[in-house]
């Protein structure tokens, strides 16, 4: 068994002195801008119908505008479980989201003031089953 060493009143004065006035310690976080910048908001479309998905598209990019955000990750899934292939009627490109949602999206004037750019993302964000929106800075 160790027996702890008492400290002496000297160096209990040194610390309790340092305690009340750190001077090589700061606070990152009171050093930040107050209104913060976020980067990167992520929404899975997967389950939503085509009228659904836009919906939430809208909703979300407007929301997104008001909190700052910079990018948004929309996962549209590869539309590879879609039952659209088989009606004839149904475009197979754009009954699925991977496509209807980026062409919603360059189309409404309301959206189009706050977007930057609609792209597919990358491997390491979903690749072919996602879409990047860059938001303006405003």
């Amino acid at each position: 068994m160790i027996k702890k060493k008492k400290n002496s009143e000297k160096d209990l004065s040194i610390w309790n002195n340092y305690i009340k006035n750190p001077t090589d310690i700061f606070d990152k976080e009171k050093n930040q801008k107050k209104n913060k910048i976020l980067d990167k908001f992520k929404y899975d479309l997967h389950g939503h119908t085509l009228l659904e998905a836009n919906e939430k598209v809208k909703a979300v990019i407007l929301s997104c505008v008001q909190k700052n955000y910079r990018e948004i990750l929309f996962i549209t899934g590869k539309g590879i479980h879609s039952n659209t292939d088989q009606d004839v009627y149904v475009s197979k490109d754009f009954s699925k989201l991977k496509y209807s949602v980026p062409e919603f999206i360059k189309s409404d004037r309301e959206l189009s003031k706050y977007i930057s750019s609609v792209k597919g993302a990358g491997n390491n964000d979903g690749g072919e089953g996602a879409i990047i929106v860059k938001l303006k800075r405003l």
